[in-house]
């Protein structure tokens, strides 16, 4: 059984200088050993995912498996069948994998960060994609000729059916959507509600990269196979084309951060492009011969971060600072997959001898605003913004004959997954009504919402379970004074599932412990229910408040409904 990784005898030499253009392979080359390896009992496939810390991969006999980034196992879910070759991790920690036995079956599979199954969906067919996330945790979906958006929960907001296949993997944008080329060279803009944009390009490119233009200005940075360069206008769809500008050798992957673009050329070396200056900064050697990059098998991935420029290759890995120095460069023979580099500086090798190795490449660790799990979302979608004045001069909003009709035109988008671009509206007049008892994201005189209807608009909001929502959700659970709306907005927090910022859990809590717990027994088994399913979303650490909750539940001076849900949710944890 070979080795999973090989390197050249350790060296240190001086760095190149930034000023120049053109930069040689003369920098730290790694070769210390593994900080920890582990056998895994196959062989990994695709990439390893990491996030929060730690690292996730699956193997070819179907098994998904995670570790600390120290190397301590932290679980071993079995999937039953064999498993695709993708995997994707939201902030929160949730891993997502498909399982698919043949071309007409694809089970998504949601796995939460203790390792224990959240949910399956047949989606019919085999990914032809990761995953992507958005930036309030809902899901991207792609197979062969479909595109789904789903909450984290694994309710559908829309669909999408294709007449063609993808010819580049679909990417997210600065917007919060994403997009991809056809087979045609037919370039999609999707934002999160399911809105298209379309481009025709003269061929399909071998790379569509988002930069920064300024002044909260987006553009896509597209390259073909000839080295030139287009640019396209995200706000008013112009295209500029770089008449005078080349790369140097044809461009392989490419990357982007604010207003510069790295790529990976065909011969072996990496340049980086300004924008601004429209021209190429520098180029450098990395790990790559133009023979290994002409293989068919051929696979990377290629980033740009605050960190600097990474290439990683199935046999080797290297990095540059964005001045154009090499900060280091590792060798790798005998590797399964993809490496996967993690944001503690760990680079993570899964061996055709069925062991993952981890190398300790860097010390700078990446400097992101944290939250309770993982990274902050870079942006908002607006869900759970007050827009009180779009219904202000809608006067017939609050009677209950129109509410009727906007209550069943909603369900039923919902029961057939197509809310898409009324999401905004849906969720502004479902808030409207939620809260209009006590003035929340309301403007004007208005009659009484009876409870019935304000229980109602809370369960809706849940399916279209957005992390945006919470704050409105906790805040009403709060303030409600009637039991049948509070407990609907205890359903709806347990429902969305996520809660990355641990706010339903602290509401629960000020619920449910002095100086002013609640006695109401329905209010406190919706309670029960709602922490028992957010600590199975979550598992660890925001399941150690929860089973505090859980615990208190129990007591026996608690109502015998109330103890016996607390002790049924408590008893699923540990199963």
């Amino acid at each position: 059984m070979a080795a999973a990784i090989q390197l050249q005898p350790p060296e240190l030499k001086a760095q190149a200088d930034p000023g120049g253009q053109s930069f040689p392979a003369d920098s730290y080359v790694f070769e210390d050993p593994p900080i920890w390896r582990q056998a895994l009992g196959g062989a990994v496939i695709g990439a390893p995912a990491t996030q929060v810390e730690s690292v996730v991969m699956v193997s070819d006999g179907g098994n998904i498996k995670a570790f600390s980034w120290q190397g301590r196992p932290l679980w071993d879910y079995f999937a039953r069948g064999r498993v695709q070759p993708f995997i994707t991790r939201t902030r929160e920690g949730t891993t997502y994998v498909c399982r698919s036995s043949n071309q007409n079956n694809g089970i998504l599979i949601a796995i939460n960060r203790a390792g224990r199954e959240l949910w399956q969906m047949n989606l019919g067919e085999p990914l032809t994609a990761p995953v992507l996330t958005g930036w309030d945790g809902r899901l991207f979906i792609f197979t062969a000729y479909r595109i789904r958006c789903m909450t984290a929960s694994g309710s559908t907001l829309w669909s999408i059916t294709l007449d063609k296949k993808t010819a580049l993997k679909p990417c997210l944008d600065e917007q919060g959507g994403f997009f991809l080329v056809l087979e045609d060279g037919e370039l999609l803009r999707i934002n999160a509600f399911g809105k298209i944009d379309s481009e025709k390009l003269d061929t399909i490119p071998v790379s569509v990269t988002p930069v920064h233009q300024g002044n909260n200005r987006y553009a896509l940075l597209i390259a073909y196979s000839t080295g030139s360069l287009e640019l396209l206008d995200t706000a008013n769809a112009n295209r500029e084309i770089f008449r005078n500008i080349t790369l140097p050798a044809r461009p392989v992957a490419a990357a982007a951060r604010e207003n510069k673009a790295a790529f990976l050329l065909g011969n072996g070396r990496i340049c980086l492009f300004s924008l601004a200056e429209r021209r190429i900064l520098w180029t450098g050697e990395t790990h790559l011969a133009a023979a290994d990059i002409s293989n068919p098998n051929f696979e990377t991935t290629f980033f740009f971060d605050e960190r600097g420029i990474y290439a990683l290759t199935r046999n080797g890995a290297c990095a540059y600072a964005d001045d154009g120095r090499r900060l280091w460069l590792i060798r790798i023979r005998g590797a399964a997959s993809l490496p996967a580099f993690s944001d503690e500086g760990v680079l993570y090798s899964g061996g055709a001898d069925w062991i993952l190795y981890a190398y300790k490449l860097e010390e700078r660790v990446r400097v992101q605003k944290r939250l309770l799990y993982g990274p902050a979302p870079e942006g908002s979608y607006g869900t759970g913004i007050k827009r009180p004045d779009m219904w202000s001069g809608y006067i017939n909003r609050f009677t209950e004959s129109e509410m009727d009709i906007w209550f069943r035109e909603i369900e039923l988008a919902i029961r057939q997954g197509q809310i898409g671009e009324k999401e905004i509206e849906y969720t502004s007049w479902l808030m409207e009504i939620a809260g209009s008892a006590l003035g929340l994201y309301s403007i004007g005189a208005r009659p009484p919402v009876q409870s019935p209807y304000r229980s109602r608009a809370v369960g809706l909001l849940s399916y279209m379970g957005s992390s945006e929502t919470i704050p409105f959700l906790a805040d009403l659970f709060f303030r409600e004074t009637d039991p049948l709306v509070k407990t609907a907005a205890a359903q709806a927090l347990g429902r969305i599932g996520v809660d990355p910022d641990g706010i339903s859990m602290r509401a629960f809590s000020n619920a449910v412990f002095p100086p002013a717990p609640l006695r109401d027994e329905q209010v406190l088994t919706a309670i029960a229910n709602a922490v028992g399913a957010l600590c199975r979303f979550s598992g660890p650490p925001l399941s150690e408040p929860g089973i505090r909750i859980l615990t208190a539940l129990s007591s026996r001076e608690r109502p015998p409904a109330v103890r016996t849900n607390a002790e049924r949710e408590i008893l699923s944890l540990r199963n």
